[in-house]
């Protein structure tokens, strides 16, 4: 178990832990969410030990192994990628490494060199060194990395893969319990899926920070929103967290209302008594006991936008037209044969792994690169733009936000661009900032603002969500499901994809394949061929059959399960919470009069309570039994 006792930090003014505790099982698998700077990375260093306290204490019992992954850092190793990968094993990394280096010192025939070499040689074969180095190979191709890369020196490869590396060590190691700080920063949707499913599956629990709302929802069980200095736990993935926050807020704003109603009255009632010499103790003692009011407060929510989009130039029913497109660079065919059409209003995400050419491809559409071969036409009347991910690129580090804005959109009114840069979060004194003091978060909003305000009816995006936390995701995600126009998008933010895409385009080496409908239902599809295609291949018995079920079903029953699991648990959790609302609520009756606007409020939230918890108790039976059916 991981305790924390009473923990305090504070940055200058800021309290980034205010007297925190809190207690988390190695079981758990928990969703660390709160805005920027809320303290999420700090707090996973701190339990790490990385990061020092001002004071309370975190302490690790029972022996736990705990794992922790920084957002970034660099591997100054020279080893092959394999190498490095496979010394996160504890006793097999280091005695692999001595192989390798006694290995040519063998040709000078030492006695003494011969005589360690085999003694090595020896403890490796006990240590079943092939069964790691497998595992090391299956690890290092999920996260996507090519078998003729395995012999590269790692300081050869980019950050990005370099985390990857990171990644693949991190979960090699089987730890009790890990710390994973924004794992999926560097990973394309392939390994995101790959990296997803590892996780249900691993016998461990963790601590998660990350922008992806789809990981949040597909693996967490607990959510632990971080505010103010303050912790806060909800049970279940992320969308029951923005449930159930809502729905205490809900709460909570009715409570503040009635509590200012009871403030108002007794205010009037020393007003009109104070005066009075009769009744002025009276008086006093009301002010006194109005004076111990604990007010309450609500917290800041997020700020709700809304978008009003002018109506785009229609354009014809093709919109865009790729015919036989190949591209190659330094005599190395990176694709060949795409070919498709985009239609008026779709909106299509091009997805692949990386390495394949996806942001090649999305280049040559955009005109950056020129094709090697094959035609690349816009329909009649399309008006395009193009989202760089590359902000620093397109942003003047000179100007203010509202002067980049309107220097970019001659056709809009300033009213109209400070209407829209509020949607994004862009208040009034903000919006005088230069850019080049802006987050890259901050970077990126700007810069969509420009796209949107350009009127134009195809909009082509690369990586627009970079960067951003997931309240201004769900912002841009909103304005660009109102867009009334036609997109081509790259995006390695599975929820985005899934909650805006139409169409999937997958690039493969030789072609593209496509995918009606959302990221989900891409993803089910090419289940659903790989499942015909293993059963041309080798057939497939039936869940009842003399052989068993595949391993396709296997998985799917698991991950079912699974997700019951979770839906068991939170409903465990929630009928706890309402078993002891009810008892809170039954013994404020003593404190109350019958008649009362204060009884009246109690028993009807006493009613919903009660009713809820007949809700929760039949859903868990619901559940029970249908885990007791798999």
């Amino acid at each position: 178990m991981i305790q924390l006792k009473d923990i305090c930090l504070n940055f200058g003014s800021q309290a980034v832990f205010d007297h925190l505790s809190m207690n988390v099982n190695p079981d758990q698998r928990i969703g660390l969410v709160g805005r920027n700077g809320s303290g999420k990375s700090t707090l996973l260093k701190a339990i790490d030990g990385l990061q020092h306290l001002d004071s309370g204490a975190i302490s690790v019992t029972g022996n736990m192994n705990v794992a922790y992954m920084p957002q970034e850092m660099v591997l100054a190793s020279t080893r092959s990628i394999l190498d490095e990968a496979v010394s996160s094993y504890k006793d097999v990394g280091p005695l692999r490494d001595r192989f390798l280096y006694l290995e040519p010192l063998l040709e000078n025939q030492d006695s003494a060199v011969i005589e360690e070499y085999a003694e090595v040689a020896e403890r490796l074969s006990e240590l079943n060194v092939e069964y790691a180095i497998a595992e090391t190979k299956k690890m290092l191709l999920g996260l996507g990395f090519k078998i003729e890369q395995f012999g590269h020196p790692v300081n050869t490869f980019s950050v990005g893969w370099q985390m990857r590396i990171v990644l693949a060590k991190l979960l090699l190691r089987q730890a009790d319990f890990y710390l994973f700080d924004e794992p999926t920063n560097h990973l394309d949707l392939v390994a995101k899926d790959w990296f997803l499913d590892f996780l249900r599956d691993m016998d461990c629990g963790f601590m998660l920070v990350c922008h992806d709302k789809y990981f949040l929802d597909g693996l967490c069980t607990v959510i632990l929103e971080l505010d103010r200095g303050k912790g806060t736990t909800y049970y279940g993935n992320y969308t029951q967290y923005e449930e159930e926050k809502e729905s205490r807020l809900q709460a909570l704003l009715q409570a503040q209302t009635l509590q200012q109603k009871d403030i108002q009255r007794k205010k009037e009632t020393i007003a009109r008594f104070k005066a009075v010499a009769s009744k002025a103790t009276f008086a006093k003692s009301l002010q006194k006991s109005l004076d111990k009011i604990e007010v309450i407060e609500v917290p800041t929510d997020a700020r709700k936008v809304r978008f009003t989009f002018p109506p785009t130039v229609r354009p014809g029913r093709v919109v865009l037209e790729v015919k036989d497109v190949a591209f190659s660079f330094e005599n190395k065919q990176i694709f060949d044969q795409v070919t498709f059409q985009i239609e008026r209003g779709e909106k299509v995400a091009l997805v692949a792994p990386n390495g394949v050419g996806k942001t090649t491809l999305f280049n040559v559409i955009c005109g950056k690169y020129k094709q090697t071969h094959g035609k690349i036409d816009l329909g009649y009347n399309v008006k395009s733009t193009i989202f760089e991910q590359d902000q620093n690129r397109v942003l003047d580090p000179r100007k203010t936000i509202i002067d980049e804005v309107c220097d970019n959109t001659m056709n809009k009114s300033e009213q109209e661009v400070r209407s829209f840069l509020g949607a994004f979060l862009f208040g009034k004194s903000e919006i005088q900032k230069k850019t080049s003091v802006l987050s890259g978060g901050e970077k990126n909003r700007l810069s969509m603002v420009k796209v949107l305000l350009q009127d134009a009816n195809f909009l082509l995006l690369d990586e627009p969500t970079n960067h951003l936390d997931i309240p201004s995701k769900e912002i841009l995600l909103r304005a660009l499901q109102q867009f009334d126009g036609t997109l081509l998008f790259v995006s390695h933010d599975q929820d985005f994809v899934n909650h805006l895409a139409t169409r999937i385009i997958e690039l493969t080496p030789h072609g593209v394949h496509s995918y009606a409908g959302n990221y989900e239902l891409y993803l089910q599809q090419k289940r659903d061929a790989e499942r015909i295609l293993a059963g041309r291949d080798g057939g497939k018995s039936s869940k009842g059959g003399q052989s068993g079920s595949s391993d396709a079903d296997d998985k799917e029953d698991r991950k079912v399960a699974f997700s019951l699991k979770k839906e068991q648990q939170r409903l465990e959790s929630k009928i706890q919470r309402l078993e002891k609302e009810i008892g809170t609520l039954q013994a404020s009756f003593a404190d109350v009069d019958y008649g009362t606007p204060e009884f009246d409020t109690i028993s009807d939230s006493l009613d919903t309570a009660q009713a809820n918890l007949q809700e929760a108790q039949t859903e868990w039976e619901s559940v029970v039994e249908r885990l007791g059916k798999l």
